[in-house]
């Protein structure tokens, strides 16, 4: 599956980037960014995504173009979670920071499983 890393602390980038990638998945970014994230997104399958980004922009007007225009499962990663987990429509699942790699490998796990027809859409992590 391809995973695209939506986060603008450099340091937290890097760590989802190596989490997906060590739970087989490839990683597409980062972008901290609305223009990078969507210049990404027409290869992407799921994207870990922060609710605040480096443009001022919030991650969920991002969120909801990736889920609308592409399709993509969108797995919020925050440090609100209260932000998002009152229910954003489409969103896979929402993950608070600080997060650990067992959370976000089984995040991705869900939306990868449920992108094959596996089960049913999670909620929350």
């Amino acid at each position: 599956m391809n995973v695209l890393i939506v986060e603008d602390e450099g340091f937290i980038a890097l760590e989802l980037e190596r989490i997906a990638v060590e739970a087989g998945h490839r990683a597409l970014g980062p972008a901290s960014t609305i223009e990078q994230a969507l210049a990404f997104a027409p290869r992407a399958d799921a994207a870990l995504v922060d609710v605040g980004l480096s443009d001022g922009t919030s991650g969920t007007q991002l969120a909801r173009r990736l889920i609308d225009r592409f399709g993509i499962s969108v797995i919020f990663v925050t440090g609100s979670p209260q932000a998002v987990s009152q229910g954003f429509d489409g969103a896979f699942a929402v993950v608070g920071k600080p997060f650990t790699d067992e959370r976000i490998q089984s995040a991705l796990q869900a939306a990868d499983d449920w992108r094959r027809g596996h089960v049913i859409r999670a909620a929350a992590l």
